[in-house]
């Protein structure tokens, strides 16, 4: 295993966390679980780059899971900030930051006509649900086997024993009696939907999906999947649900619904509507919304939602990104980094293969079983992924590159990866091709 020369202060501080945190970590994938070694302690961020407790500097392509399209600190969203900080940062009140914010969002995205703040987008989708259970009255929840949805606790299942049985826990501490108002379905199979339908339909709630799966490698769908998803569930009396926490306001302004011409019932938001700091957000057709309290009996609250820091500065990124429109620009050079990668790794005959969609990538390690080439099901994906990507990954931090430490999570491209950046990224994946 290839590491920087000196990593002292962080395998000492990893040490102490582990005293005192599980993991010695706050979310689980910082523990490098998935590829092995010793967490980087970052102590600053400017741009495109991290810089560790020891000093050592890494071109970052985790950009904090998504939120950073304009990079680390950039200048316009921390003026923002500032701002926000110089007048208070947590009132407990209603205050005028978030309203603009709302204002912006509804005047913006027209499938969402209200939409309420949250602190995380795990309490967003757990929101949404609710919402959906009270306005239709039914209590089954429909997910995808592949898709991430925070952890709520309905949310962490995978799929039965049998087609469209009940889910059973993921996790431990989620009991089965709330597994059991989850139907599991395989992405990719507009047929097992259907026949859940027909043995569940009228107890089904709504339907949650993340319209682009991002947590599980990146499983790209079939064109018209979105669509034949929202004619199975409408007409069945359910709503549908685009877990756009990671897709929304990055694979477009509008996000994944924006990028098919569709609109979901109800959407849940977070990164990039935050501009860095933590908040969620979900919201929909006002009819659907106003069963939240207090205008309905739909409760959810929160001590530090719409905080008027976050508020500011997702307001700050989302008219920046409004006005620079980069997704175009990301989207191409995602795929021309995927497309150099790839010929890398055929002109060493390596089976190794990149997916990008927009400003997101991911490493495909070993050789992909599906027909068509393309990763569209967690079971597609090779056996081999996580022992070789671990190897790759650390290949890599050698060179001073950081990708998410998991073979199972996405890249993101920023503004401030510029093309001599991505020269970089390439040769670096050149160089553990090779080895």
């Amino acid at each position: 295993m290839n590491t920087p020369s000196n990593i002292s202060e962080s395998e000492a501080l990893f040490e102490r966390a582990k005293k005192v945190a599980p993991g010695g970590v706050h979310s689980p994938v910082r523990g490098f679980r998935g590829v092995g070694g010793t967490p980087r302690f970052i102590q600053d961020a400017k741009g495109a780059f991290l810089t560790d407790v020891d000093g050592n500097r890494y071109l970052d392509f985790c950009m904090s899971w998504g939120p950073l399209l304009f990079g680390h600190q950039d200048e316009e969203i921390a003026d923002a900030v500032r701002g926000a900080l110089s007048r208070g940062w947590s009132f407990g009140t209603a205050e005028p930051y978030s309203l603009e914010l709302a204002e912006f969002i509804t005047s913006s995205i027209p499938w969402v006509e209200k939409v309420r703040f949250v602190n995380s987008g795990t309490e967003a989708v757990m929101a949404a649900i609710r919402v959906a259970r009270g306005a239709t009255g039914r209590n089954k929840i429909l997910k995808f086997e592949g898709c991430y949805h925070g952890h709520v606790d309905s949310m962490l299942v995978k799929a039965g024993s049998g087609l469209a049985e009940m889910a059973s826990p993921d996790s431990a501490g989620v009991s089965a009696q709330i597994a059991s108002e989850t139907l599991v379905v395989p992405l990719d199979d507009i047929a097992a939907l259907e026949r859940a339908f027909d043995a569940h339909g009228k107890d089904i709630a709504a339907v949650i999906v993340e319209p682009v799966p991002a947590n599980n490698g990146l499983l790209l769908q079939r064109e018209g999947f979105l669509a034949d998803l929202i004619r199975v569930a409408h007409k069945a009396g359910s709503l549908v649900i685009f877990d756009e926490v990671i897709t929304g306001f990055r694979i477009s302004f509008g996000g994944m619904a924006q990028h098919a011409g569709l609109k979901p019932d109800l959407v849940t938001y977070g990164k990039v509507i935050g501009g860095g700091f933590p908040v969620g957000a979900y919201g929909g057709r006002a009819d659907l919304m106003n069963h939240v309290a207090p205008s309905g009996p739909v409760y959810q609250a929160g001590t530090l939602s719409a905080n008027p820091v976050a508020m500011t500065a997702g307001l700050a990124m989302l008219k920046k990104l409004k006005r620079e429109n980069p997704y175009e620009t990301l989207a191409r050079k995602a795929s021309s980094v995927g497309a150099r990668i790839n010929a890398l790794a055929k002109d060493a005959g390596v089976p190794m293969h990149v997916q990008s969609f927009a400003s997101l990538f991911w490493m495909v390690m070993g050789d992909i079983k599906a027909p068509d080439g393309v990763v569209r099901t967690p079971e597609q994906t090779p056996a081999v992924q996580k022992k070789q990507f671990a190897r790759v990954f650390h290949r890599m931090l050698a060179d001073g590159i950081y990708l998410a430490p998991s073979g199972y999570e996405v890249s993101f491209l920023a503004t401030v990866h510029t093309d001599e950046l991505l020269d970089r990224l390439v040769d670096s994946v050149g160089r553990a091709v090779r080895q």
